[in-house]
């Protein structure tokens, strides 16, 4: 169970409702580096937290390219064959957000600053962040300070920063310094080394590297232009980094420009009077390569920034409004009458278009890239939660995520090899496809990945019909991902034979190396089926592009009989005694964890108790069989899916925020419509109100992808099984209706369920759009919209099931479940509470 949090946990009277912004209306230096993430932006690619022009105060500065890293060498205390040789870490890139201020020769901090006015907002239909303020200098004097902030997604290397600053009492000389800063290799604009990062940086994170990171290659400075070019110490991968000016003046100034190695900066320096404004633009541009040298990145730099010079920055701005304005109309979910949840639904929506949108050739990162969490690597994550939000609303972006997947293939063949298996192998964590997992019980071992990755590839082509993208890439993503299956599991015949999975861990990693994983299992079980049927279904349909298939992969005919026993054979187990399923094998031998004897101080459990003292107990630390239950739902009955709920629900922890998504989206689905909502509000907020406190260190993008599950799965009741679309709607009893757009086979439909009814509307002039509800099919057309009655809205069990475990019951072997806690340690600067 997660902890319980107020109906609405945000400071309301310094984050206001406001349903298309994130506003903040005052500045509180007690929790920089939340709001740094908090007010990030970015387009997939490039991303800059929220730290203030000035460049300080700030908790963690951070300026990140996805899959810009460098790479350093894993040193393992009890080294083996086959670990993870080669960590991967994002890199801090150069940072351009800095432009100082000075009025009368005095800087502008935030800190210290006497503010009359303070307001920073994140717009979601603009993509712009945006803050005004009114500082009153040490001299008296009253200036309005207005700074905007845009990462493009129309052009996804390119930046646009403005600063405009108006005396608005009396003449003064201000000095407005443009920085670009190389703060990864510790310096900053003091050339203070520890505060280059910021003083909050995690020091672990920053301990990942013994060596300088960047080597300077080039770098060059005019009166409109600076540029920085470096390439990574280790990965050898490169960078460049140029930004244009734009000044805006009535009043007497003059422009100084200078650049060195690790800074370059573009100062402006005026004679102020009153009531003028002076604007400064800044035009920046990112580009980077896995070799290409500086010298080319640089050129592509100044043709980016040529662009905007002769096209004009205004364009841009134009621009990316009608990207978003696209974006919500294919992705907005609305929710009646609760204006504080519909400002956190679009604002975790919206995170998830930055994270993902111009992502193009890399994955998405677990933390976007909003900060340096998680070292920048892309996980099961985006396949499992974040997949089904862009396949369904964005396809083009899911085709991108999937095609990455599809080029790391060679890398999967090399490391099933190296450990010893067919097929294909994908890495559980990693930047550049090699495994970098340095834990292999919670890493290498979550072999479901493989079956991860190729469910989302499933479901894709299901909801686009992109034979096409199957054919080319897809399908060998299924052959080797089979392949693995078949070579990973084994027979064992009592009778009749049982096909089995050992030594793998499933999402629970509290929970690690077992035999037959029910998630594991069913994923593979559903795995090998789809291999079959796409490898048949192209044979047939196709006979020339199943003469490639065979040769690219080495496809011989009796595999694919073998993949299909594989798949019938496959074991699932079932506990007749209790009538659940049991996580794995031998989860029921262990005794149950009481989390209700367990103070929320020792939460989560990883930081308290050592991973042995976990491992002998019934305990989660994030939805397991549960997660099952949801993906392949239809392969369970509501009487098994219910019991299944009612058993690990009060063990699981949610020590993970992938947890809290799947439990809000069952707990619906099996009736616990107050459970759900309490799910349903732990996701939202989780990184709104920090509730697993570590928000500082990046967004949690998978989550947020939750979010959207739990609305349209869990509240709109939307399955897609077997290739069709179906709904049985459990709307919360307070919200007058949801609405939600989704496209399937190039046919995009507004629903809209109430209390009452569920309506589906077709756009555009063409296409069906087939679905069923509550077993009933129907088909909407355009201009023919279909009105379905609802008989309720499921069934409603009141109450929160609690964290207290269902014991007492007996196992297979006739002995009683227990339950117990073991004592934590406590260290020396802790109490336990009383």
């Amino acid at each position: 169970m997660t902890k319980d949090i107020p109906e609405d946990p945000l400071d309301r009277g310094r984050f206001p409702v406001d349903p298309w912004r994130f506003v903040e209306t005052d500045h509180y230096p007690g929790d920089l580096g939340l709001t740094e993430t908090l007010f990030a932006v970015s387009n997939g690619y490039l991303g800059m937290r929220g730290n203030p022009a000035e460049g300080r105060d700030a908790h963690a500065h951070g300026t990140f390219i996805n899959g810009f890293h460098e790479t350093w060498p894993i040193q393992h205390a009890e080294s083996a064959f086959g670990f993870a040789r080669t960590g991967q870490t994002i890199v801090n890139v150069p940072d351009v957000k800095v432009l100082k201020l000075y009025v009368d020769d005095e800087p502008l901090n935030l800190g210290t600053a006497d503010l009359e006015h303070y307001e920073r907002s994140l717009d979601f239909a603009s993509g712009v962040l945006s803050r005004t303020l009114v500082w009153r200098t040490p001299a008296g004097k009253r200036v309005r300070v207005v700074s905007t902030r845009m990462v493009s997604m129309t052009e996804r290397h390119l930046a646009l920063l403005s600063l405009e600053v108006t005396m608005l009492d009396g003449d003064a000389p201000i000095v407005i310094s443009s920085q670009m800063l190389n703060r990864q290799d510790g310096k900053d604009e003091y050339h203070v080394a520890d505060a280059a990062l910021g003083e909050g940086i995690d020091p672990r994170k920053a301990a990942g590297f013994d060596h300088r990171v960047l080597l300077p290659r080039a770098h060059y400075s005019t009166d409109q232009r600076m540029m920085l070019g470096y390439v990574c110490a280790r990965s050898r991968m490169t960078v460049a980094v140029a930004a244009d000016h734009v000044l805006t003046c009535d009043d007497t100034y003059e422009i100084i420009h200078s650049a060195e190695e690790d800074s370059a900066k573009y100062v402006v320096r005026v004679d102020a009077t009153e009531g003028n404004t002076v604007t400064l633009e800044k035009a920046v541009a990112y580009h980077s390569s896995r070799g290409v040298p500086v010298r080319e990145l640089s050129d592509r730099c100044d043709r980016t920034l040529d662009r905007v010079r002769r096209i004009g920055i205004p364009h841009f701005h134009a621009e990316q409004r009608a990207w978003y304005d696209r974006f919500w109309a294919d992705a907005d979910i609305q929710v009646e009458g609760h204006p504080e949840l519909q400002q956190a639904i679009r604002f975790n929506l919206f995170q998830l278009a930055q994270a993902s949108a111009r992502a193009d050739q890399q994955g998405i990162p677990a933390k976007g890239v909003t900060g340096s969490g998680y070292e920048g690597h892309y996980f099961w994550d985006t396949e499992i939660y974040v997949l089904p939000f862009l396949t369904y609303t964005q396809p083009d972006a899911a085709r991108n995520a999937l095609h990455f997947r599809c080029r790391m293939l060679p890398a999967a063949r090399e490391r099933a090899r190296e450990m010893a298996q067919e097929g294909a192998l994908f890495p559980w964590r990693t930047i550049n496809g090699e495994e970098a997992s340095a834990y292999y019980a919670a890493g290498t071992a979550q072999v479901h990945i493989d079956a991860d990755i190729s469910y989302a590839l499933s479901k894709y082509v299901d909801a686009t019909g992109d034979s096409g993208f199957l054919v080319r890439d897809g399908i060998d993503i299924l052959v080797e991902t089979a392949r693995m299956w078949a070579d990973l599991g084994f027979w064992r015949t009592n009778g009749a034979a049982s096909f089995h999975i050992h030594g793998v861990t499933g999402p629970d990693e509290y929970t690690t190396v077992v035999n037959n994983n029910l998630f594991t299992n069913v994923m593979a079980r559903y795995n090998l089926e789809q291999a079959v049927q796409a490898v048949r279904e192209v044979a047939v349909s196709d006979p020339a592009a199943y003469t490639q298939i065979v040769a690219r992969t080495g496809l011989q005919p009796d595999e694919v009989e073998e993949w299909a026993r594989c798949a019938a054979g496959m074991t699932i187990p079932f506990d007749e005694t209790l009538g659940i399923h049991p996580q794995d094998e031998h989860f029921l031998d262990r005794e149950v964890w009481d989390l209700s004897r367990t103070p929320i101080e020792l939460r989560p459990l990883l930081l308290h108790y050592h991973p042995l003292v976990i491992y002998r107990f019934q305990v989660l630390k994030q939805a397991d069989v549960v997660l099952a239950l949801f993906l392949q739902g239809d392969r369970f009955t509501p009487e098994e899916k219910k019991a299944d709920f009612d058993y690990y629900d009060p063990i699981t922890t949610g020590d993970s925020t992938l947890s809290a998504v799947v439990q809000s989206v069952m707990a619906a689905e099996v009736g616990y419509h107050e459970a759900a909502m309490k799910y349903f509000r732990s996701a939202l907020y989780v990184d709104l109100a920090n509730l697993h406190g570590n928000t500082v260190d990046g967004l949690h993008v998978a989550s947020m992808g939750g979010v959207w599950q739990t609305l349209v799965c869990g509240f709109g009741g939307m399955r897609d099984h077997g290739g069709r679309l179906s709904f049985d709607p459990r709307l919360p009893v307070d919200w007058p209706s949801l609405s939600f757009p989704l496209r399937w086979q190039d046919v995009t439909a507004d629903i809209t369920v109430t209390q009452e009814t569920m309506t589906v509307a077709v756009r555009g002039e063409e296409g069906t759009f087939p679905f069923r509800v509550r077993g009933t099919d129907h088909v909407a057309r355009p201009g023919h919209d279909v009105v379905v009655d609802l008989d309720g809205q499921g069934p409603r069990i009141d109450g929160l099931l609690g964290d207290r475990p269902l014991i007492g019951g007996h196992r297979a072997d006739g002995t009683v479940i227990t339950a117990g806690v073991p004592s934590p340690v406590v260290g020396p600067d802790e109490e336990l509470p009383v």
